[in-house]
Order: C-alpha cells, then sequence, then structure tokens
C-alpha cells in the first residue's frame, strides 16, 4: 500500500499547484507583463500583494511564477503526448510484425539514438524561429525513443498469447490486432513511462529557456524565471530560490509519481 500513498500525496501536491497556477493569477492584482520601475526587485511581502517580490523590471514574481507553471507543465504535457503516441504506435508495430522490419525499424531507434539531439533541437530552434509550438516538437522528438524501445520489448511477449494466436487465425488485420490486443495490455507500463517522461520534458523546456531558445518574452516559464533569477542572485536571491526550488519540487513530485504507479501495478501484476 506503500505506492497508493505515494500516488495520493505526490498527486494531491501536483493537483494543488496546477489549481494555484490557474487561479492564482485570478487572485492577485498584479499583472504578469506590467513593469514598475518603482518596485525592481522588491523582496517578498504583503505591500502590494508581492509575495514572491517583483523581479528586474518591478513585475511581480507570485504571478509570473504561476503563470511560468502553466507553460512548463503544458509544453510537458504536450511533448509527452507526442511521445507517447509516436513511441506506443512505432513500438507496438515493430515488436508485433518482428523479423526483418522490426531489425530495421529498431536500427533506426538505434541510429537516432546516436544524434546529439540537443544539439539538433538547438539547430532546430534557431533555423526556425523560436516558435512556441516547436518547442513542442522538438521535445517530442527526443523522449519518443525510449518509449518505443519498452513497448517493442513488452509486444514481444504480449503477441505469444492465445488470444493474440486466435486472431490471427481468424484473419484479423495487423492494424486491428495491435491497437485492440496489443495497446490495451501496455497501459500499465506506458501510464508509468509517461509520468517519468514529463520531468524529462520540463527539464528540456528548461534548458532551452535558460539558454534563451525557449519560451520568449513576455511570456515566461520556470526555466525562463530560473535564467532570470541567476543574473539576480547576488542583489535578490530569493528571484533564483522561488521559481528554482518550485522547479525541483514538480520534478520530484512526478518521478516519486512515477515509483508510486510502478508498485501499484507490479502488486495488481502479483496478485
Amino acid at each position: 500500500m506503500n505506492g497508493n500513498r505515494t500516488i495520493k500525496v505526490t498527486g494531491t501536491f501536483l493537483l494543488a499547484i496546477a489549481v494555484m497556477a490557474l487561479v492564482g493569477p485570478w487572485i492577485s492584482p498584479n499583472d504578469y507583463v506590467a513593469t514598475n520601475l518603482d518596485q525592481i526587485l522588491k523582496p517578498p511581502s504583503a505591500e502590494g500583494m508581492h509575495w514572491f517580490g517583483t523581479d528586474g523590471l518591478g513585475r511581480d514574481l507570485f504571478v509570473r511564477t504561476m503563470h511560468g507553471i502553466r507553460v512548463t507543465m503544458l509544453v510537458a504535457v504536450v511533448a509527452s503526448l507526442v511521445s507517447l503516441v509516436i513511441g506506443v504506435a512505432y513500438g507496438a508495430i515493430a515488436g508485433f510484425v518482428g523479423g526483418r522490419v522490426d531489425a530495421v525499424m529498431m536500427r533506426l531507434v538505434d541510429t537516432l539514438y546516436a544524434l546529439p539531439f540537443i544539439f539538433f533541437v538547438i539547430l532546430l530552434m534557431v533555423a526556425f524561429e523560436r516558435n512556441f509550438l516547436l518547442i513542442f516538437v522538438a521535445i517530442g522528438a527526443i523522449n519518443w525513443l525510449d518509449m518505443a524501445r519498452i513497448v517493442r520489448g513488452q509486444t514481444l511477449s504480449l503477441r505469444e498469447r492465445e488470444v493474440v494466436e486466435a486472431a490471427r487465425l481468424t484473419g484479423v488485420s495487423t492494424a486491428r490486432i495491435v491497437f485492440r490486443h496489443i495497446a490495451p495490455n501496455l497501459l500499465g507500463i506506458v501510464i508509468v513511462y509517461v509520468t517519468l517522461t514529463i520531468p524529462q520534458a520540463i527539464l528540456v523546456e528548461s534548458f532551452l529557456s535558460f539558454l534563451g531558445l525557449g519560451v520568449q518574452e513576455p511570456q515566461t516559464s520556470l526555466g525562463a524565471l530560473v535564467d532570470a533569477g541567476v543574473n539576480q542572485m547576488e542583489r535578490a536571491a530569493f528571484a533564483l530560490l522561488i521559481p528554482a526550488s518550485l522547479l525541483a519540487m514538480i520534478l520530484m513530485c512526478f518521478n516519486f509519481l512515477g515509483d508510486g504507479l510502478r508498485d501499484y501495478f507490479d502488486a495488481r501484476h502479483s496478485q
């Protein structure tokens, strides 16, 4: 039951952060793009409802942090869904068809693994300008490889089941077998792995934003806020510590959630 407790605690914490990110900007009278040169790097206080202080342009850090959480979570979830769709379809087809098709498909994955993807993403962002939607594609293009390998390995064992053999003998098409009999049985491992790809996507997005290649002004993300905080850390440490702490807690919660889900599905499987 330890897995259940972990799922409940981390899930509740992530839900609370998500609700605060959605509701927080509404309960604050400050705008996330409004500058005030008289309030530059003001420390956290109740005065003016600057609960997280202000940044180097006098903008409210609480509202900007809430917007940053929104953007970071949106990028991570959408990019993980992109990798989920591509990885599950690719791995299931490779594992089920097998033979030369499997060999060719997996050699392609091995080749893509050898490429320095972070440099590929940076070149992609530079070549096609810093488009917000391109971030989804860039991060999704990285994450699907691991998903494909995991799904392919599970599919190799699932295709030997009697129900799959019966479907083959009755003439059911390969696509129908994959999406009706193989994919549903991959649900547990896929859910666990998605919870682990989300923090990976968050780290990539934060890294890109830290380099100035991710989310652009006036939009922001946790990575962009950390980058801005680094430049102000000697004068106003709170500008770095607050977004960095939230980023670390979100990453930690997703990793614990993945571990809890893995323990939960392992317990169910052993029953």
